[in-house]
């Protein structure tokens, strides 16, 4: 475990160092969701039957998730670019852990996301979100949502892993998008049509999103929805549960085989 941890403690600093060296990435990745809470919050928000501020209160926790959402598609981008790029196949010659490699890009990752996850509270803030909940469970909020995160990047890293192709990643990466729409993150899911609404209340989106606006306080729970939607934190946590079961080993697997 000790070597475990070095060699995924060096890995980490490699990620970090690669983030900081790609500047026009964070910019993107932090300057996206604000301008999309200002879009959504004040030209979207109109068309709705909330007003102003009780949906800019609705969107904040789900665009949150929507965001941690995301690592799929950058934990898919840069795995597939080391991989395309043969540097996954020169880490597999050093005597170091399977392990290190993908842990180190995931810690990375979930670092960068509760940084940036600053600014876009901030916003919320400015433009009339309030935590109305209590500290324990805004702190709780904020544990679920880097939870998630986690989760969804080791989905991206055994894809782009899979892939091994950076234009292939980024293509596929970008249909990520449409998940959040197909979920209660920008708007309720009590209108949708029937079969439509069956599938946003089982997408882990709206679980977490829903979980978000109970642990800040910002909306009931829905009480007639699927179970996950209905119990949003131990839905939230079986999802994300469920999620790092299945694909953290897969990825792990992924990288030590390679191409065979």
């Amino acid at each position: 475990m000790s070597g475990l941890a070095y060699d995924g403690t060096a890995m980490l600093g490699r990620q970090l160092r690669r983030m900081r060296n790609n500047p026009g990435l964070l910019i993107l990745t932090q300057t996206m969701p604000v301008t999309m809470l200002l879009f959504f919050g004040y030209v979207f928000g109109s068309a709705l039957a909330m007003p102003g501020p009780e949906y800019r209160s609705f969107l904040v926790p789900g665009l949150l998730v929507a965001t941690a959402a995301n690592g799929i598609m950058t934990g898919m981008f840069q795995a597939a670019q080391d991989t395309h790029r043969g540097v996954m196949d020169r880490f597999r010659t050093l005597p170091m852990s399977r392990a290190a490699v993908p842990l180190g890009q995931a810690a990375a990752d979930v670092l960068v996301t509760a940084a940036g996850t600053v600014p876009l509270l901030l916003v919320g803030l400015a433009v009339g979100w309030r935590i109305e909940g209590s500290a324990a469970g805004a702190a709780g909020a904020v544990g679920l949502l880097l939870l998630f995160r986690a989760a969804m990047t080791w989905i991206g890293i055994f894809l782009g892993l899979l892939t091994r192709n950076e234009e292939a990643a980024g293509q596929l990466g970008g249909a990520t998008f449409l998940l959040p729409l197909l979920s209660n993150a920008y708007i309720p899911a009590d209108g949708l049509p029937g079969w439509l609404r069956t599938v946003a209340e089982w997408n882990p989106i709206s679980a977490v999103s829903t979980a978000l606006r109970d642990l800040f306080g910002n909306a009931p729970v829905p009480g007639s929805a699927a179970w996950p939607v209905a119990h949003p934190v131990a839905g939230s946590l079986a999802w994300c549960l469920v999620l790092l079961a299945v694909f953290l080993p897969l990825a792990v697997r992924q990288y030590a085989h390679g191409r065979h």
